[in-house]
């Protein structure tokens, strides 16, 4: 998505800088660059099964140690 923003006559340097970084604000330019930047790859099919089966071993494991009355912090 590209913007073009020309200096008008007589407009200072920082006025001109002021107007473009507004531009861009309402534009959502930045917005889209931060996601697209930051966007996470999903997990493959095996990555989601270790992970739900993770998940599965953890709360076994916390239920046990309630049960058992054992402290859960390490």
């Amino acid at each position: 998505m590209a913007i073009k923003i020309t200096k008008k006559d007589k407009e200072s340097t920082s006025a001109f800088l002021y107007r473009i970084s507004q531009v861009i604000q309402r534009s959502g330019v930045l917005l889209e660059a931060n996601k697209k930047q930051s966007c996470k790859r999903d997990n493959n099919e095996r990555g989601k099964k270790l992970s739900a089966l993770h998940k599965l071993r953890v709360r076994k494991d916390i239920a046990y140690k309630k049960k058992m009355g054992i402290s859960l912090k390490k």
